[in-house]
């Protein structure tokens, strides 16, 4: 299915400016969810901005949004393709105005997403890939291709949730040689696995499907190995992943035996 990336990557970014009005103002409007995690207006108002954009231009497509009303299985389970949003990914990162938080949109197709964009507002950088064409990153006008490097600096890297990292997480790295491990909020580590700047991305604690699409897309699309998530589940809940930046077989070995995935 054909689609306008650039109409897309103004949509994250318009997105992102109304995000950014909100960040720089002295009120959040933060609210509870019934998970008790926290909502503010501009999840909520780049929810709206995003899916009325998506559906004035497919309106054939449906759209599950973080934000969104939850749609029966039962009527998704019957997709082919929808559009999976995270208007606003890395809420706690936007309290504590920490600037690691992102506007996600994925397309997925057959359970897997095959395109996506990220939008970083506080460095008005997007990065997007799709499945066959690559993987890129763009500041301005300026759009590079980008791609997984085997360690950086001679150092194998991983990189760990800011705000939900596990022990699990440390004793994989060690087992898989990582030499230093970072840390980031939101979906900017698939984005450091996409351009290099790490080899691994484990999480271990539970995360939702709109949380990991799009970074999902785009590190699949640069070259990178995506371990342990599925789309267009009767559950929304992921389960424990993992994302190498490293094509070797005793790594796939390694990935495969601690998520307890059948070999090969």
């Amino acid at each position: 299915m054909g689609f306008d990336i650039d109409y897309l990557i103004e949509t994250a970014k318009d997105a992102g400016k109304e995000i950014l009005k909100i960040y720089n103002s002295d009120d959040f409007g933060i609210t509870e969810k019934k998970d008790n995690s926290p909502l503010t207006k501009a999840d909520t108002m780049s929810h709206d901005l995003i899916s009325e954009r998506l559906v004035s231009r497919y309106p054939d497509i449906p759209v599950i949004s973080e934000e969104g009303k939850n749609i029966p299985f039962e009527i998704r389970k019957q997709w082919k393709y929808y559009w999976l949003i995270d208007p606003l990914d890395g809420t706690k990162e936007f309290i504590n105005r920490n600037g690691e938080f992102t506007v996600n949109i994925a397309f997925v197709e057959h359970g897997r997403p095959v395109m996506g964009v990220i939008y970083i507002p506080v460095q008005d950088t997007i990065y997007f890939g799709r499945q066959g064409s690559g993987a890129f990153k763009q500041y301005g006008t300026e759009r590079v291709r980008i791609k997984p490097l085997e360690q950086e600096y001679g150092k194998r890297v991983g990189i760990s949730s800011r705000s939900h990292s596990h022990q699990r997480e440390l004793d994989f790295y060690r087992q898989a040689g990582v030499d230093d491990v970072v840390s980031a909020g939101s979906s900017l580590k698939f984005c450091y696995i996409a351009e290099g700047r790490a080899q691994f991305y484990y999480r271990f604690n539970p995360t939702m499907e709109w949380d990991t699409a799009a970074g999902h897309a785009i590190a699949q699309s640069a070259g990178a190995m995506v371990f342990n998530l599925t789309y267009n589940k009767e559950s929304l809940k992921n389960s424990s992943f993992i994302v190498s930046g490293l094509r070797d077989r005793d790594v796939e070995d390694l990935i495969r035996r601690e998520l307890g995935m059948e070999e090969g």
